[in-house]
């Protein structure tokens, strides 16, 4: 993690790291003035802090109850060495732990990440250097030694030149890559988290059976993601990239809707209309971006060749940004590789998802077979040992399509996961099934999936594959394990006749489709100095439902992302108007600003925390009307997940407007009683918010030009590099055409 220090006043210091800030000083004993805790304070506190963490992890795991769970830390300083510290963590239980608890408790402390650190011992590289923002590679794993090239089934370059080009292309944009985590819990399974150092918001996981392999995925996806503007997906670029020559990519084209909203002619082609406009109900008002919001620039749409015959087709970005998620995107060191990937995974999720609904049984790979696979073997016994069964089968549903699957059960909690992975050849298959299944996750990770369901409606329903395809968390159906398996197993094999003929490969994946009657549309991206394609199926590898284009479109934020930007702005006639507008769209009172107009707020501010419900209850607050307030207050105090502090500010509203609606009582007989149990500053929110004298407590003011609005801005910051990179290569790429 990147922490970047400022100088204050005296001998404060301020360090900013993702959305926090920490101020320290020192005592006046020392020339400071006592403001805040000191570097080493914190670094104390920090050890005591993770100590307890874990302890809450593994009570919370177990449904033990920590409201008399005590624990300290003190450090003991050797007099003649004060580097030389013991650090003494003592906890109080009670009585009524078991003996076995008590242990776990013990064992949780000792698995604290600050404590094995400061065993360890880091190394402190300290270095003077010209630009603090430059080096993508700073933060990432040193080098390797000597000249190493490792090269692994599927890649067609060694992993050392991979993650070399790929932090190469990073450092040239002006990303600063940090490795946010590491996970290594069995034998050959890696993963890890980067993610941008200036915009945190833009990260991505890796995974394999090496640390390299998983560095080496995890940078592919970044730069796959950049790419195709997955970062961004559904956010608002800000009014200056709205307004330039291009919001998106250099060759996208702009269409009008018809006089009456009608799809323009160009977007698309029969083929696609067919799937996504069966009823003719599609309006072009659907397919207006998110990212620009500029409804009188029309609907930005971007090409893809149909495999077919070669066509170019314009797809709207709306509709690839609203059905696809990350689905059909991958990075390569050459194009068949990525080409590769990228349907590997399109016929994994779909297959997975085939199974998942249908509620099929998968055949076991037999022993013999696995024992083909020594590595993957011992990862499954490591799991084993740890208490967790896995099953381990073939998802080619008959030799169909390559993909495996591993299933892992949790006897502690009675959760199930169920993980997929593809690639033509059977052994990449099963490693990435089982590198999936523990990419990120601790062995207490494993506590938090869902048990399997005999419910068909609850495997069936279209939320459901949407939380397998994120993370594998979504339910599956008991039917999944019994052990007559609806097809028999087959020992495929989809590689090339020679080792990594990624080539060869691709041909076949692409034909796979070709055979079942779909059509292909693809889009290649070499902007930025290495292949990335993204493939499109129509119908066949959307990750939400088609409807969602009319239903659930992201661009529902056009009708209010202004207007909520402007919230201290409007008069009282547009605050109603915005309220009226919310309820008629019947939009959920617990979807939160953030998602609702593609702004990233500060998670730790009250914007950040916002949700329909409690915007509207502001607002009637604002018009003095107490009679929708007060409805409005007790629906927010019934169910949500509010801050502990937020909800005490409701509470008090709460009292203020039961008070100021009943006749026989007065507000001024209570404020003492009221500002003993809340507090004077909460008091004077409170009573200010319902007469009208503070507007939006707990909001700070800002605008369409997003001030104050640092994540966000931070990210729009991130996307600005990625677009001036584009503009100078399609300058560059004009420029030698004409001459």
């Amino acid at each position: 993690m990147e922490i970047k220090v400022n100088f204050l006043d005296n001998l404060r210091l301020e360090a900013k790291f993702d959305d926090f800030t920490v101020v320290t000083d020192q005592p006046i004993r020392y020339k400071g003035d006592g403001s805040a805790p000191s570097p080493f304070d914190y670094f104390l506190a920090s050890s005591a802090l993770c100590a307890a963490y874990f302890v809450k992890v593994y009570c919370k795991a177990r449904d033990i109850p920590t409201d008399n769970i005590r624990l300290s830390q003190n450090n003991i300083v050797d007099p003649e060495n004060r580097y030389n510290q013991i650090f003494r963590i003592q906890v109080e239980l009670p009585e009524d732990i078991s003996d076995k608890d008590r242990q776990g408790i013990l064992r949780s402390i000792d698995r604290c990440t600050v404590k094995k650190v400061v065993q360890t011992g880091p190394e402190f590289q300290i270095e003077t250097v010209e630009n603090l923002d430059e080096d993508a590679q700073a933060l990432l794993m040193g080098a390797p030694e000597g000249e190493a090239r490792t090269y692994i089934e599927g890649k067609d370059r060694p992993l050392e030149e991979t993650i070399a080009t790929m932090t190469g292309i990073l450092e040239t944009l002006g990303m600063k890559i940090e490795i946010a985590s590491w996970r290594n819990i069995v034998p050959h399974v890696w993963s890890l988290h980067i993610r941008d150092a200036a915009s945190p918001m833009c990260f991505t996981n890796g995974k394999g059976a090496t640390k390299e392999s998983a560095l080496c995925s995890a940078l592919g996806e970044f730069i796959e993601r950049l790419n195709c503007n997955f970062f961004y997906n559904d956010q608002f670029f800000g009014e200056e990239i709205a307004n330039s020559a291009f919001v998106h990519y250099p060759n996208e084209r702009w269409f009008q809707p018809g006089p009456d909203d009608e799809l323009p002619e160009g977007i698309l082609d029969e083929h696609c209309l067919a799937i996504y406009d069966p009823e003719g109900e599609l309006r072009g008002s659907n397919l207006i971006d998110t990212n620009s919001g500029k409804v009188e620039r029309g609907i930005c749409s971007l090409p893809f060749q149909r495999r077919s015959d070669g066509g170019t087709v314009w797809f709207p970005s709306n509709l690839i940004e609203n059905l696809f998620l990350s689905n059909g995107m991958s990075a390569g060191n050459t194009l068949p590789e990525a080409q590769v990937q990228c349907l590997s995974e399109i016929f994994e999720r779909a297959v997975k998802k085939h199974i998942i609904e249908e509620e099929l049984a998968l055949p076991d790979v037999p022993p013999a077979v696995l024992a083909k696979y020594p590595n993957l073997v011992e990862g499954v016994e490591a799991l084993e040992a740890q208490g967790f069964p896995v099953l381990v089968k073939d998802a080619s549903l008959g030799g169909q399509f390559p993909v495996a699957c591993v299933a892992l059960m949790n006897p502690r909690t009675g959760g199930v996961f169920v993980s997929f992975g593809a690639h033509p050849s059977m052994a990449v298959a099963l490693e990435r099934s089982l590198t999936e299944l523990l990419q990120g996750r601790s062995f207490e990770g494993l506590n938090d999936v869902p048990p399997p369901t005999f419910t068909s409606l609850a495997v069936t329903e279209p939320n459901n594959y949407v939380e397998h395809f994120i993370d594998s968390t979504g339910v599956v159906s008991w039917r999944f394990f019994s052990a007559k398996a609806d097809y028999d197993f087959h020992e495929w094999d989809f590689s090339g006749s020679s080792s990594n003929n990624n080539e060869e490969e691709a041909t076949g994946l692409f034909r796979i489709l070709e055979d079942m009657g779909h059509e292909v549309y693809t889009a290649v991206y070499e902007d930025l100095g290495a292949p990335v394609c993204r493939i499109l199926v129509p119908g066949y590898s959307e990750v939400y439902p088609v409807d969602d284009l009319i239903w659930d479109n992201t661009n529902k934020a056009l009708d209010y992302r202004e207007d909520i930007l402007n919230l201290h702005s409007l008069n009282d006639d547009q605050l109603a108007d915005l309220v009226w507008r919310l309820e008629e769209s019947q939009i959920d009172d617990y979807t939160d600003i953030i998602t609702l107009i593609g702004i990233e707020f500060d998670e730790n501010t009250v914007w950040g925390q916002l949700t329909v419900l409690e915007l509207k209850l502001l607002i009637s607050l604002a018009l003095g009307q107490h009679e929708d307030a007060l409805e409005r207050v007790e629906a927010f105090l019934q169910y949500n997940d509010n801050t502990v502090e937020r909800n005490l500010f409701y509470r008090a509203v709460s009292a203020v407007l039961e008070i100021t609606l009943d006749e026989e009582l007065e507000l001024n007989d209570y404020l003492v009683s009221l500002r003993r149990m809340y507090g004077e500053d909460t008091m004077s929110s409170v009573v200010g918010a319902v007469d009208g004298s503070v507007r939006f407590p707990g909001l700070t003011p800002t605008n369409m030009q997003l001030d104050g609005l640092d994540k966000h801005l931070r990210l729009i910051e991130s996307y600005k590099k990625l677009h001036a990179a584009r503009a100078a290569r399609w300058e560059s790429t004009l420029s030698k055409a004409s001459s």
